[in-house]
Parts: structure tokens; sequence; C-alpha cells
């Protein structure tokens, strides 16, 4: 059996495997917290959006920021993605994944001065500027370098994306974008200025959306932009609809990638853009259910009002249950016979009440058990940190049978190197 959201993950004699890996194996060899991804799924989730596109002059760039292992990133490059980066940092992890500079998106609302010049001075595909302050920095930094800025600018058009308020970034009062309102402005004064070439237009809504209706009013409202733009007399080489699609966390039902983009290349034929190039920058929906955190039940610890699993991965490991109440699945590696559920909060060993991964869950365990978090291949290592001087888990990728090591686990002697003891100096 498969389970809900999790192609490549399945019940094999009793044991949870992950393609042909078995995951409990994986817990005893490397220990937990432990990040174990599926590339079949990865792959299979990016073949979607290819269908989607197939025939249709289309760039994939991968947002990073997702999950940024560089074996996760150079999977990608190597199946014909770019790469979407939000900060100088992704920048380097994407050239020493072998994108090519042209096929680099840079993304994000505050690009330094010094990321600005890395990225000109390497030649990157385009910026995707989101205010008028960062158009009139860039012009200064491009001339004078003696360079040129590819740019496009993204808008933001009111469009409610029906998603958790962090991570809705389309309505007015989100920090994203240019209103929709003043983007023509903005766009004549992004041609009048030196050093920059207007490319194209971006506009990106928010995370985990589950339906069509929002992309289909935010593609409406774009294209009535780019006419009037056009009419400005600024051409247009692309449309950048970012990303955003969701994933399954809890019987989620979003629409398949190439569902959704045959449904929106569709309303680009009707309104006569069906031959523009197309950008997008998907994250999540190409990796989220993609992996799995393994970690150890350590104590049980029941309660008048709450029982406790409590287990050795915690916020600083999948932070998502903390900052946005998220729902992960919960699940045993390995099933066992005569042993009664109850219900348990999944909880962390840091110290705070914040510190739970799972809430209210019907488990069969015991301490020494190993859980599967689910759906966690986006957003969990790319956000975790030394909390509590705690070291960020090791991270393996499989592929078929086979099981790599893409990031051994950090010790506290990472932790301390770039620290300085005054007693020393």
């Amino acid at each position: 059996m498969t389970l809900p959201g999790q192609p490549q993950l399945h019940l094999r004699d009793q044991s949870l495997y992950l393609e042909d890996v078995p995951l409990a194996p994986l817990a005893r060899e490397h220990g937990t917290p432990l990040f174990v991804y599926s590339e079949g799924a990865m792959l299979a989730a990016l073949a979607s959006y290819q269908r989607g596109f197939e025939g249709r002059d289309a760039l994939i760039c991968y947002a990073m920021k997702a999950n940024a292992n560089l074996a996760i990133l150079k999977l990608f490059v190597n199946a014909g993605c770019g790469l979407d980066i939000v900060s100088g940092g992704e920048l380097e992890r994407a050239l020493a994944a072998g994108a090519p500079p042209e096929r680099i998106i840079f993304s994000g609302v505050g690009k330094t001065r010094a990321e600005m010049t890395r990225a000109l001075e390497i030649g990157i595909g385009c910026f995707n500027v989101e205010s008028e302050a960062e158009l009139d920095v860039l012009s200064t930094v491009a001339t004078g370098l003696g360079r040129t800025a590819s740019v496009s600018i993204r808008v933001n058009p009111d469009v409610d994306a029906q998603t958790h308020p962090y991570i809705s970034t389309g309505l007015k009062g989100n920090k994203f974008g240019i209103a929709h309102d003043r983007a023509l402005d903005v766009y004549r004064h992004a041609a009048s200025l030196p050093g920059l070439k207007v490319v194209g237009i971006d506009c990106h809504i928010g995370s985990q959306i589950t339906q069509l209706s929002p992309y289909l009013d935010a593609m409406d409202r774009v294209l009535d932009l780019v006419n009037a733009i056009e009419d400005a007399g600024i051409p247009l080489h692309h449309i950048d609809f970012g990303g955003g699609l969701g994933i399954d966390y809890k019987g989620d039902t979003p629409p398949e990638a190439a569902t959704l983009w045959q449904q929106l290349f569709a309303k680009l034929d009707a309104r006569g853009y069906g031959d523009r190039r197309i950008v997008i920058e998907p994250g999540r929906s190409l990796v989220g259910n993609a992996g799995v955190c393994l970690t150890e039940v350590l104590y049980l610890k029941p309660g008048e009002a709450k029982n406790f699993a409590i287990v050795d991965a915690a916020m600083n490991d999948l932070p998502r249950p903390a900052m946005y109440e998220a729902f992960h699945q919960i699940v045993p590696l390995e099933a066992r016979d005569g042993r009664t559920a109850a219900t348990y909060d999944v909880v962390g060993p840091v110290c705070e009440s914040g510190d739970w991964l799972g809430r209210d869950r019907l488990l069969d365990v015991e301490p020494g058990d190993v859980l599967a978090v689910l759906s966690a291949g986006a957003y969990c290592m790319s956000m975790a940190s030394n909390y509590n001087s705690r070291p960020r888990a090791a991270e393996i990728l499989v592929s078929g049978n086979a099981a790599r090591v893409v990031r051994r686990r950090e010790t506290i002697e990472d932790q301390l190197r770039a620290e300085q003891d005054l007693s020393q100096a």
C-alpha cells in the first residue's frame, strides 16, 4: 500500500519503504533525526510540469528556498531546470550545482548591492524586482559595472490565494511586489533608467495553493497589465507566473501540475499570448512529498489532559508546525502486533511550548520506536537551525534500492568552529 501524499512511500512486510529502500535500517545506521528523500518522487513531480509545458516556450526554475541541498539542485539542473534564488548564498549554491547563469532568476524583496554586483558579474538571466527603490539601486550598480541588468517587475495582483496568511504573497497588505494600479508607471520608470533592460513581468501570489481559481484570476489581471505595458511601447519577452502549487499534507487535493497548466495555457491562448515565453518557479510541489523525517521516540509521558510522545526531532528540525501550525502525517516505521494505540501529542525536546510536530495523533508506539514525519521535503531542512545548540540532521537521497548520504550530520565542532573564545584571543 502507498500512503496519501507520498507516492514513493509504501508498506512492505509491515515495514515502511521509500522507493525500494527500507527506512528502519537507515535510522539504525545513520541515527535520528534523519531526512530521507526520494529521487523518483522529485522527478515524477517535475515530469508533470514538463508534460504541461510540452510544445511551449517555457523555463522551469526550481525555487531552491524549498530545499537547497546540492544533490537536489544538481538533480533538477541535470533534468533541464533553471534555479530561482533569493540571496547571495543561494546564488553560490546554484553555481556550485552547475546551473548556467543565464537560467538563474534572482527574486526577493531585499537584494543588497553586493548581491546585485555578484549576480551581474556572472551574468544571471533576470532580476525579479520588487520595488521602485530596488530599480534605482540596481540601475546604479549596473551602470557602475558597465553592465545591463535584465529585469522583470513583480506585480502584486491583489488576489487571495486562499492559503495560510504567512505564505500569502499576492494581497495589498503583503510586502511583495508592486501594486497592480502602480505597475504601468513603474514600468515606464524602469524603461527610462540606464543599465536596465525590461524583459518580463512577474507574479507570485502565495504558497500551498490547492485551487485553480486564484491562478486564473491572477493570470487575467497580469495579462491586462501586459497589454497596457506593451501599448505604452515597452515590449515584454516573458511572463513569469511564479510557483505556489500545493501538495497533499492532510488529504489536500491540489490540481496536478499538468492539469493546472493545460487550463492556464487555454486562457493564454484565448487572450492571444499562447506563444509568449513562460517562466515558473515551483518549489514545494517538486520536493515536499518526496521527503520524510525519521525520529526516535524517547519517552511516553501520560497526563491528565494530554499524553505526550517525546521524540528526538524538534522545531529546529521541522519548523513548519511551530511557524504555521502546519500538519504533517506521522506514522511508525514498523507495524507492531498486540499493542494498544493511544492519542499523543508528538513533541520534541526543545525548551519551547511551541516545540510540537503533531497534535492528537493515534499511535501504537513505545520508547525506541522510530516514527516517520511525512511530506517533509520542503521548508524543513532549508529552515532548520541550531537552536538549543542542536546539530542539524543528516540527509539521505534514495534512488531505487540505493541510498546515498547527501549531507552528513552536523557536530558540535561544526557549530563552534566560527566562534571566538575571547579567553584565547
